[in-house]
């Protein structure tokens, strides 16, 4: 597969051209990648209005991903998360309000900071399971259809995380099929997800029928951080395509790197060819690893084949502590909390990663699981909107003497989490138990109020 930005870029810097543009570095430094790092001259075509080889590439992405339309993003999947809901209150009939947002509450904190901005309503669907767990939120299909069922006005989108942190993947195809029922698109947070394309059987958000669907290439293919797509199902509505640059400009730098752009372009041509059968042999070895845990006493939660998710609670562990034994053994995990111990694995892994893994963890000698008090959390008041929480005067406080306060910005940065509490929501004692359970211990909330 063709790939032109990499090869216009690596042509420019054979070319010896005096480089009287940005940046500054002029293709000279210490970290040895300055050459290729450009900006948009004269061929190198522009990111937000691409009619040349940046959207030759585009294209190149779209027809491996088999969408409508699937765009380049160098902000990751914040940047597209952002996009895909512009683009659903710009689709959604004006004159109804405030548009209206039915979300699955493991949002990431771009999300509800964009609701923010847009000024979004939405309609939260809280876990399902007990008890509460910081980055676990099953929906069925059942629980969104009496969701849609009770609003007053169509929804101009609903929108769900899979895989969600832990890897744990709702039924997509399901959750579509009901989304459209009701008139509306389905926006899915994909970001820890785009390799699923690659490996047999439908198992991607786009081929399930998402509408709107964002992968952090970054996080799971050889891309540079920041690498990220925006993607547009076939079925889609035809506006969704048309303004797709239009929306991510909206939240974009006008100064996007050359050196992400590159690496998503030399990731189709690697994508179309060995990656795929690599990424198999990946999801194989980490099969194998799984098993050969649990037959040493450690037990595993169910995630997306990438993800090896140690329940290290019912294992015995606190999870922080079982981090720091992967971490003695020379294995940095993804994340761990009291429960779980999450480790992302790609094809770029070593066999020397895995032996790492089983060495550090070996025989579990705890066999019994900790028992401590259930976790429940119940959906809190509702004070006011997102945005006016965003925009109103704060101040930091001690999460433990908050109660009763209003919470001003997200509680969780990182993860698509469930907040504990989201902007605008008054903030409960079982909240205060949550944020001491997980170790925040400093929050904003809203000035005298």
């Amino acid at each position: 597969m063709e790939t032109p930005i990499a090869d216009f870029v690596n042509a420019y810097r054979e070319s010896g051209v005096s480089r009287l543009h940005m940046p500054g570095h002029k293709g000279r430094g210490p970290l040895g990648c300055e050459s290729l790092d450009i900006t948009e001259i004269a061929g190198a075509d522009a990111l937000y209005q691409a009619d040349g080889i940046i959207a030759q590439s585009e294209r190149n992405a779209a027809a491996l991903f088999g969408t409508a339309a699937t765009l380049y993003a160098t902000e990751g999947s914040s940047q597209c998360i952002r996009a895909m809901l512009y683009l659903a209150v710009l689709h959604a009939a004006p004159g109804g309000g405030r548009p209206l947002i039915v979300a699955a509450r493991n949002a990431h904190q771009s999300f509800v900071l964009a609701a923010a901005l847009l000024d979004a309503e939405i309609v939260w669907l809280w876990p399902e399971e007990l008890p509460f767990s910081l980055c676990r939120c099953d929906v069925s299909p059942e629980r969104l259809e009496r969701a849609l069922m009770a609003l007053s006005r169509p929804p101009a989108a609903v929108y769900i995380t899979a895989p969600d942190y832990l890897g744990g993947v709702p039924d997509v195809a399901a959750l579509a099929e009901t989304a459209h029922r009701f008139g509306a698109p389905l926006l899915v947070d994909g970001a820890h997800g785009a390799y699923l394309k690659f490996l047999p059987g439908a198992a991607h958000p786009i081929d399930l029928g998402a509408d709107l669907c964002c992968d952090s290439a970054h996080k799971t293919l050889p891309v540079l951080t920041g690498g990220a797509y925006l993607h547009v199902g076939r079925e889609a509505p035809a506006d969704f395509a048309e303004n797709g640059k239009r929306a991510l400009a909206m939240f974009g730098s006008t100064s996007p790197s050359y050196l992400v752009l590159q690496s998503l372009d030399l990731a189709n041509r690697c994508l179309a060819e060995e990656y795929p059968g690599r990424l198999a042999s990946c999801a194989a070895r980490l099969e194998a690893l799984r098993a050969e845990l649990r037959s040493n006493g450690w037990r595993t939660a169910p995630s997306d084949p990438l993800k090896l998710t140690i329940a290290a609670a019912k294992s015995g562990w606190d999870g922080r502590e079982a981090a720091a034994l992967l971490r003695r053994g020379g294995v940095e995990c993804e994340y761990a909390d009291p429960d779980f111990v999450v480790l992302m694995a790609t094809p770029e892994n070593p066999e020397r990663d895995f032996a790492r893994i089983r060495s550090a963890l070996g025989g579990n000698p705890r066999r019994g699981a900790i028992r401590r008090p259930a976790l429940l959390l119940s959906p809190p008041e509702t004070v006011c909107s997102p945005r006016e929480a965003a925009f109103s005067p704060s101040e930091a406080v001690s999460a433990a003497r908050a109660v009763g306060r209003v919470l001003a910005a997200p509680t969780v940065g990182c993860p698509p989490a469930v907040p504990v509490v989201v902007g605008g929501e008054r903030i409960a004692p079982d909240a205060a138990e949550v944020f001491a359970y997980y170790g925040i211990s400093s929050i904003r909330v809203i000035r005298n109020r």
